[in-house]
């Protein structure tokens, strides 16, 4: 008999590449047979957290494992305190490790880390940037699974001519560094008059005003749609031939991982597991954080070479495949026994 999970994440219901990994996960668990209740659909903070917590009050009889979508920001204490209720109820219960500010939090938080992680059933690190920081701080209680996502839902198209035409996916916020992409926009602008970019992802802390304001200007030739579901952002990227990843702190993201999937020229900054994911030159770009210059030339020399920059996309679409659900599913099912 399959195990009953409760999954406690931010359940916000929307297909969206926002942090919200639950959606995608709870139904695929769910098709595998497991009997999954996830929470919390609130946006209010302190409701949500009630909504977490009195979940596994209520069905703690009728659980077997409680998942814990995991970041390194506020949701750290939500996740702590989810935690503390499973170990009181003696509940087994797996954090699955997001964000590449986790680190940080391991350091900053000894204590309360000790207490989540070192008591967990076992904690899940996407990437082996997180699972050697884990290891090193002393968790053996670690495995690595890679995120999943559905191959299907990305199908890669065959460039056969890359232009100057950029795609950004992320949420405005200082840390992923709206602003240096429009930098590189500008930058490429001088050699590539007709460089545009699309900007997806909803606005956070007010970095989406100072885009726009940057972009008007400088003239610059930006789309900002805001928030789309996955499903939408995937076929708006036909229209494009570069992703550029501009974060200045990152774990292993799903929308750098799609990107690969759909076929389009990955140009990121090499921060926290980006060497990890992305082999510079091989399959993708890696350039130093916050350096616009260096993220404009490497665009300029994939537009030149064409060849090069075909066999590097295909490479990476060879990569992700192996971060397709049917693939992954088996590690996760050898973890819910």
């Amino acid at each position: 008999m399959k195990k009953r999970i409760l999954y406690i994440g931010n359940d916000l219901r929307v297909n969206s590449f926002t942090a919200t990994y639950i959606s995608f996960f709870s139904k695929v668990l769910r098709r595998e047979g497991y009997k999954v209740k996830t929470a919390s659909t609130r946006n209010n903070k302190a409701f949500r957290l009630l909504e977490m917590l009195g979940l596994i009050m209520r069905y703690h009889k009728k659980t077997d494992v409680v998942l814990i979508d995991t970041y390194g920001a506020m949701n750290f204490y939500y996740a702590y305190l989810v935690a503390k209720t499973c170990q009181s109820y003696k509940l087994d219960y797996i954090p699955i490790l997001h964000g590449g500010n986790l680190p940080e939090r391991l350091i900053g938080s000894r204590s309360y880390s000790k207490s989540l992680f070192g008591k967990a059933k076992v904690n899940i690190a996407p990437s082996r940037f997180l699972y050697d920081i884990f290891k090193a701080e002393g968790f053996e209680n670690i495995k690595l699974i890679p995120n999943a996502i559905q191959l299907k839902n990305y199908p890669f198209k065959e460039r056969r001519k890359f232009g100057p035409k950029l795609l950004w996916v992320r949420r405005f916020q200082k840390r992923y560094n709206p602003l240096m992409a429009l930098q590189v926009l500008k930058l490429l602008q001088k050699k590539h008059p007709d460089a545009e970019m699309c900007m997806v992802g909803p606005d956070k802390d007010g970095s989406m005003k100072l885009c726009k304001n940057f972009a008007k200007k400088h003239n610059l030739k930006v789309k900002f749609p805001g928030k789309l579901p996955k499903k939408k952002w995937a076929k708006l990227s036909q229209d494009y031939d570069f992703f550029i990843n501009t974060t200045t702190i990152d774990n292993t993201p799903i929308s750098v991982i799609e990107a690969m999937s759909l076929g389009l020229g990955v140009v990121s900054t090499d921060v926290g597991g980006m060497p990890i994911l992305v082999k510079d030159g091989e399959d993708g770009i890696l350039v130093p954080e916050n350096d616009a210059p260096a993220m404009a030339g490497a665009l300029e020399n994939l537009i030149a070479d064409q060849e090069k920059t075909a066999a590097m996309c295909q490479k990476a679409r060879e990569k992700v495949e192996n971060f397709d659900w049917e693939k992954v599913k088996s590690e996760w099912n050898r973890v819910l026994i």
